[in-house]
């Protein structure tokens, strides 16, 4: 099963903080490359463990810095848009994607070969339980990556089409 993000398989999203070496560090940044340019090749398909899975890039600014960031996601069709997951793998810590969507909610993603403006709002109670259990149940690794964690709650990015 895949990981929700493309950088979780090796513990970050492109914006790559987790690895314990620079080495480590260049080696997620060059595989979520690899899939981003996969994706961009053949309208938003990719093979391998993410084959099959619904796929999104989403593009988001650094909170500190403002520098663009791309980052391959997993998404839930909702009736307004898209739900991303900040699971991180089941992570102790938030990915770092979320932090800046949160500080600039006015972005874009990548769905198949359309760019789609959108607008992040994180996703409080019936609505965040509502799609997360969805979530849980068509792709089990997210129960997983729940039980990992020590954090409360597993954030549910709510990406509006506007």
């Amino acid at each position: 099963m895949p990981p929700t993000s493309v950088g979780e398989h090796a513990g970050e999203s492109s914006d790559i903080r987790w690895g314990t070496t620079e080495e480590e560090q260049h080696t997620v940044s060059d595989w979520n490359t690899q899939i981003i340019d996969e994706f961009r090749a053949n309208d938003g398909k990719v093979g391998g463990v993410f084959e099959g899975a619904p796929l999104l890039l989403l593009h988001h600014a650094g909170a500190r810095t403002g520098t663009e960031r791309v980052t391959p996601l997993m998404y839930q069709a909702t009736p307004s848009g898209y739900a991303v997951f900040a699971s991180k793998a089941g992570a102790d810590t938030n990915p770092d994607w979320l932090h800046n969507v949160v500080a600039n909610p006015a972005t874009t993603v990548e769905v198949g070969a359309d760019s789609v403006g959108v607008s992040a709002r994180i996703a409080e109670g019936h609505e965040h339980d509502d799609i997360w259990s969805r979530q849980k149940t068509e792709w089990p690794q997210f129960a997983e990556y729940e039980q990992k964690t020590t954090r409360d709650v597993i954030p549910v990015v709510v990406l509006e089409r506007g």
